[in-house]
């Protein structure tokens, strides 16, 4: 039987898979790495970590850079012209997430589409396109998110239109593509397969892959050589690099098989939290690593419940919009749910 002492000494972190931290390969590789200044582009480490990160997701090139958001106001800026405007769902992580950096970065604006989890239709995409009248901003991209931070996948058939689309328009497209990995397993295919439908992609190192630090930016040759430049002007231009990127090399050779057992489980995590009487579980929306759920009790005590956790050495976030998110990473494994869902059972029980 499971007990608190089972597990005083350590944190069950159930915020993100942001919270990861490196294997003790990654940090041994870190140790050990062989370096150079990255901003003459001498770093032989993170050189290796960019064409392998390139090849992954079918691009010409790739970049590192130091964080997700990071990667994706790069895009931007290096996609876009001032006073440009972007066509983007609006639930998506640039919109939400991202401190309205477009506005101060990139000098852009961003024109949002409604959504259905990152959904978006092309009717509704066609609508927003402007075209060359002296009192409109130019349509200079459309960005996309994949997998989606509601816990879904975009279809290959969704991406597919809104590509060709872009092609008819010459107007490229950018995959907030942070967890592309895991969209991949959702999908049943090759990350490959999702990012053919962009111009360019940004994924994250640092969540499911465990890496430390870190995200890429990849694309055209050409694409790439301004990034790298804007790079610099944005104070991502790193010297020895290599020593986080040894960690990413990890990430991606080793790291991104194991996805499948974060979605597995989050299946479980989501199956023993249905059974808890008071608590709705949102089904539909358990593609990836993610689980939502919702507790049905007029007035319930969220602060209380979450405080309740933390004594317990669990952290969770508190909801939005009344919905609980749970992340499933490296960290977590069954047993730890079934501790989580011990302690979850037990103050349920005194709350209804």
């Amino acid at each position: 039987m499971l007990t608190f002492n089972h597990y005083h000494s350590q944190w069950i972190d159930l915020r993100s898979d942001t919270v990861t931290h490196p294997t003790e390969e990654m940090l041994d590789a870190m140790v050990k790495a062989d370096v150079g200044d990255d901003v003459y582009q001498d770093d032989p480490t993170t050189r290796q970590l960019e064409e392998l990160a390139a090849k992954m997701v079918g691009k010409d090139a790739a970049l590192f850079v130091p964080s997700g958001t990071f990667g994706n106001q790069l895009a931007l800026i290096s996609h876009t012209d001032r006073g440009d405007e972007v066509l983007i769902p609006e639930s998506n992580h640039i919109v939400m997430h991202e401190v309205g950096a477009s506005a101060v970065i990139a000098g852009v604006q961003l024109r949002c589409i409604p959504d259905v989890n990152g959904r978006i239709t092309i009717k509704d995409l066609q609508r927003r396109f402007r075209d060359g009248d002296i009192h409109n901003p130019r349509t200079g991209l459309i960005c996309l998110e994949n997998a989606h931070s509601s816990g879904k996948v975009i279809p290959l058939s969704d991406m597919k239109e809104i590509f060709e689309y872009s092609r008819s328009l010459g107007i490229p497209i950018h995959l907030d593509g942070a967890r592309i990995f895991n969209a991949a397993f959702a999908l049943k295919v090759k990350a490959t397969d999702i990012s053919q439908y962009c111009d360019s992609v940004m994924f994250c190192l640092s969540k499911g892959l465990c890496a430390p630090i870190g995200s890429i930016l990849a694309g055209s040759k050409s694409f790439i050589d301004r990034a790298r430049k804007n790079r610099k002007l944005m104070g991502g231009g790193l010297r020895q690099s290599g020593y986080l990127a040894a960690a990413g090399i990890i990430s991606l050779e080793k790291m991104v098989q194991r996805l499948v057992v974060d979605h597995e489980n989050a299946q479980y995590l989501a199956n023993q939290l249905g059974e808890i009487p008071g608590l709705e579980v949102f089904d539909d929306r358990l593609d990836i690593n993610m689980v939502f759920f919702r507790i049905q009790k007029r007035n319930f005590d969220s602060n209380a419940f979450v405080h309740f956790l933390s004594k317990k050495n669990v952290k969770i976030n508190p909801p939005m919009a009344e919905e609980y998110r749970l992340v499933t990473h490296y960290w977590i494994d069954k047993r730890k749910i079934d501790w989580v869902i011990m302690i979850i059972k037990e103050y349920m029980q005194k709350a209804l």
